[in-house]
């Protein structure tokens, strides 16, 4: 067969060509024959971790997963339609508009009843003030055994994340407050932890319930909940700044910003505040899902290679108007071998309801307040008919200016041509204000504030002379909602404060200096480790300053009867802190001493009366070795109450260095978890004898101190004494009990072989005294 010429000649020279940039050629032959050439890397071995894969994923497969996507959205959409009208229609009992009626006449009453915005503001109040103090919401907790280290580094992390919180993220309190208002009305609100980075720092941004879309069959827990959308309202400034750091790419967005079809409540709180857009929209809107997804290109594969078609979590935007891809991003930590989805939601509930959304007072006394609000319209229509009557006149019967009403004490000519005044008029019979409605908003608005807590007790209320028992019970009987609702907001604002933990320790310096009033501080990246855990301030089981200060005056009167097995500073103290009293320690005499300390202070401290506390990692020798000197001074032995509190402190070092000296032979000899391999009772045996060897060499150099030989212990040479004495008064009395014996029954009594007692019958008999 002839070999047809090339359509182009060769080129006359030869082209070079480096062979470290000739990619990877692999042929694999198939089954019938053929063969299959790949060319190149796998792309996951080549894309940054952190990249956007939406570069270098096909448009074809992006298009899929677009089309992919937006069923989801459409279909959660969807799902939630019945409790996004519930919300919208709920914003309208708030009452925060003014409406002209018309109907059933023109003029009448369009006052709303408060009792739902009551409930809600008072629930923003209250939860505000417990969760946001003015000193931060951050405490630590140290976990595992407590020692010098751990407590400086919780000291480190509760003072730099309060400082974060109060003072760098400035948005985070106006934010805080606003989503405990929203909290209370729907039910549900979500805060979603990131790191910004055109900020450059953590944030926590607060997310309304309807820009959050969950599936029907979704969780309220938010690291359990299969697929989470995200509608984003972004500036088109702020976007294009994302598309320029390489964040999203760079799609021209075609067709109008603000979807058609937007979410109704948004609507609606347009609506109720009065705000209403004008001209041409500036913001762009994104769909950003959590989702699982098997993305071609990037599938998860086993220890041979091949794709297990195992779905595996991305962060995926689109453009919610053109519903084009954007960015594509893995969201799993890179040396995570599990590939566990990272959650950046946090879901605050007021109510868990019987979805993924919880429930609100719109939903809990929403129907009471509608209804209080239709009998509250009615009861002032009929008082406004009532106090100014119509009816009917006669056809023929004329009335000077009677386009104008009548006013206060005016009277009005007419013409009746001659006849009766009454039998041209009719008045029509309206009646009073019903005392029956009047009592039936009465009864829903007391339903409504017993359901919603919201019926405080005044201070004049109760018997003055009742237990503090009495009176906490009556307070928690009327506040049990509530209780329940402060534990869910601890639970929530607890995993907030450990996402933006989290986030510190992964994306900020190894030491981040910073100043604050008065001085200058200093975190480590390290801190933020598995030894400390955040929690909040506020304590899950007290929800008001009311129970605070009930709770701290019953301790008080507990304390103050058996004073002998309480600590009366601590319940002052107390007492002092439930009032929010400032400066307490102004007013208290110091106690207790929490901070570790040399041994001079020490000894200073024990002459003043105060309580010592040793801590792990102090050099327990040194201080030994100058509190026994200290025993040894004259002012200290005029001081018995001193002297013991110093010789209780002693043995404290003592048990804490015999406690160190078996965890680092343990540590040397089993390796990183020694409780495994020695049980308990093992461990506290060997703590044991390293008691008694530390408390001989403490024996040992008070008699240095002190300039007396060595020698045994007076207690034992004491104690040996007397038993030789004892042993002595015991032989004396066996040789009379012998005598007596021999002169009773004489000298006829034998042993027996095997070893008892035998006698025969005395030789005479004698009668006893």
């Amino acid at each position: 067969m002839p070999i047809d010429k090339a359509l182009y000649e060769a080129p006359a020279t030869l082209i070079e060509i480096d062979q470290e940039d000739m990619p990877e050629i692999e042929i694999i032959l198939d089954a019938d024959g053929g063969a299959t050439i790949e060319i190149g890397e796998d792309e996951d071995s080549e894309v940054d971790f952190y990249a956007n894969l939406a570069e270098v994923v096909d448009d074809d497969t992006l298009s899929k997963i677009a089309i992919d996507l937006s069923a989801f959205f459409e279909a959660d959409k969807s799902s939630r339609s019945d409790w996004e009208q519930t919300y919208a229609k709920g914003l309208e009992l708030l009452g925060m508009n003014f409406q002209e009626r018309t109907k059933p006449f023109r003029g009448a009453a369009a006052a709303t009843h408060p009792l739902l915005m009551e409930a809600v503001v008072q629930f923003q109040a209250q939860a505000t003030k417990e969760l946001m103090p003015a000193g931060g919401p951050v405490r630590t907790e140290i976990l595992g055994k407590e020692t010098l280290d751990k407590f400086q580094q919780a000291g480190r992390v509760q003072d730099f994340m309060n400082y974060q919180i109060t003072t760098v993220m400035k948005e985070y309190t106006p934010e805080f407050d606003q989503a405990m208002f929203y909290l209370g009305y729907g039910g549900s609100v979500f805060k979603k932890v990131y790191y910004d980075e055109q900020l450059g720092r953590m944030v926590s941004k607060l997310v309304l319930a309807d820009d959050v879309f969950i599936p029907y069959y979704g969780s309220s827990v938010m690291s359990q909940c299969p697929r989470i959308t995200h509608r984003i309202a972004m500036d088109s400034n702020e976007y294009r700044k994302r598309v320029v750091s390489g964040e999203y790419l760079d799609v021209v967005i075609e067709g109008e910003l603000y979807p058609s079809d937007a979410s109704q409540i948004r609507y609606q709180v347009d609506k109720q505040t009065g705000v209403v857009e004008t001209g041409a929209p500036e913001e762009v809107f994104l769909l950003e899902f959590q989702v699982d997804y098997d993305l071609p290109g990037f599938e998860d594969k086993d220890d041979k290679g091949e794709p297990t078609g195992i779905k595996l979590p991305y962060v995926i935007t689109l453009d919610e108007a053109t519903k084009r891809v954007i960015g594509v991003r893995r969201n799993w930590e890179e040396d995570d071998e599990r590939k566990k989805r990272r959650n950046y939601f946090v879901h605050y509930v007021l109510i868990e309801g019987l979805g993924s959304y919880g429930l609100g007072f719109v939903h809990l006394i929403g129907g009471l307040s509608k209804t209080a609000t239709s009998a509250l319209r009615q009861l002032l229509d009929a008082g406004t008919l009532s106090n100014l009557p119509a009816g009917f006149k006669a056809k023929g019967a004329r009335i000077a200016d009677q386009d104008n009403p009548i006013q206060p004490g005016e009277w009005r000519d007419i013409d009746v041509g001659g006849a009766e005044l009454q039998q041209n008029m009719l008045p029509l019979p309206y009646k009073e204000p019903s005392q029956t409605l009047f009592a039936l908003l009465g009864f829903c608005v007391d339903a409504g504030r017993r359901l919603a807590s919201i019926a405080d007790m005044q201070v004049g209320e109760g018997n003055q002379m009742a237990q503090v028992g009495t009176t906490l019970a009556l307070l928690e009987r009327g506040t049990q909602v509530m209780s329940a609702i402060h534990k869910r907001l601890h639970y929530a604002l607890k995993e907030e404060f450990e996402l933006l933990a989290k986030g510190f320790g992964m994306y900020m310096p190894d030491e981040y200096p910073y100043d604050v009033p008065g001085a200058s501080r200093k975190i480590k990246k390290a801190d933020f480790n598995n030894l400390v855990a955040v929690q909040p301030v506020s304590d899950p089981n007290i929800f008001s300053s009311a129970q605070r200060l009930t709770l701290a005056q019953m301790q008080l009167q507990m304390a103050q009867s058996a004073p002998q097995m309480h600590n009366l500073y601590e319940a002052y103290y107390r007492v002092y802190s439930a009032m929010n009293v400032r400066d307490i320690d102004s007013i208290l005499k110091p106690q207790r001493t929490q901070m570790p300390k040399d041994p001079a202070q020490e000894n200073g401290d024990v002459l003043d009366g105060m309580e010592l506390k040793a801590f792990a990692g102090q050099q327990h020798d040194a201080h030994i070795a100058a509190h026994l000197m200290m025993g040894l001074s004259p002012m200290l032995q005029a001081q018995p109450i001193a002297a013991m509190t110093l010789q209780k402190h002693i043995l404290d070092h003592v048990k804490l260095k015999a406690e160190e000296t078996a965890e680092a032979e343990l540590f040397a000899q089993y390796g990183s978890d020694p409780d495994q391999m020695v049980s308990e009772l093992q461990h506290e045996a060997l703590v044991a004898l390293k008691v008694a060897s530390f408390m001989q060499e403490v024996r040992d150099l008070q008699n240095q101190l002190m300039g007396v030989d060595q020698g045994p212990d007076p207690l034992i040479a004491l104690k040996d004494k007397e038993l030789q004495i004892r042993a002595q008064d015991d032989q004396a009395s066996q040789q009379i009990d012998r005598g007596h014996f021999n002169e009773y029954w004489g000298n006829d009594w034998f042993v027996s072989e095997n070893g008892q007692d035998r006698h025969k019958q005395p030789q005479k008999q004698r009668r006893c005294h």
